[in-house]
C-alpha cells in the first residue's frame, strides 16, 4: 500500500517561514497523475484541505486562510510535494498532512507538527 512521509515541521516565530515536504512510495508515473494537497488538523477541528496541486502541477488552489502566504509545488520525478509557508501566524499551528486531493485518499502519514509561537 502507499506510504506517505511528511517532514519539515518546526517551532517558528510569527512572521517566520517554513517549507514542508511530503514523499510518497508511489512511482513517479503514478504520483504525477493525481491532484495532491496539503491538509492540516488542529485540536477540535476536522482535517481541512488548505492547498491543492492539480495533476502534473498544472495549477494550484488555496484556502482563503493561506492564500498569498503559502505556495504548493511538486517534483513528480521525486514523488514529493512541498508547501512553502511565509508570514506564519499563530493560527497556522497544526499538524500538517499531505494526500490525494480528490478521489479515494491514500493511507495517511504521521503528519508534521508546525507550531507558531513567540
Amino acid at each position: 500500500q502507499v506510504q506517505i512521509a511528511e517532514s519539515g515541521g518546526d517551532l517558528v516565530q510569527p512572521g517566520g517561514s517554513l517549507t514542508l515536504s511530503c514523499t510518497t512510495s508511489t512511482p513517479g508515473s503514478i504520483f504525477r497523475m493525481h491532484a495532491m494537497g496539503w491538509f492540516r488538523e488542529t485540536a477540535g477541528k476536522s482535517r481541512e484541505l488548505i492547498a491543492k496541486s492539480i495533476q502534473n502541477g498544472g495549477s494550484s488552489e488555496y484556502d482563503d486562510s493561506v492564500k498569498g502566504r503559502f505556495t504548493i509545488y511538486r517534483d513528480n520525478a521525486r514523488r514529493t510535494l512541498y508547501l512553502h509557508m511565509n508570514d506564519l501566524k499563530p493560527e497556522d499551528t497544526a499538524v500538517y498532512y499531505c494526500n490525494r486531493a480528490g478521489g479515494t485518499v491514500w493511507p495517511w502519514g504521521q503528519g508534521t507538527q508546525v507550531t507558531v509561537s513567540p
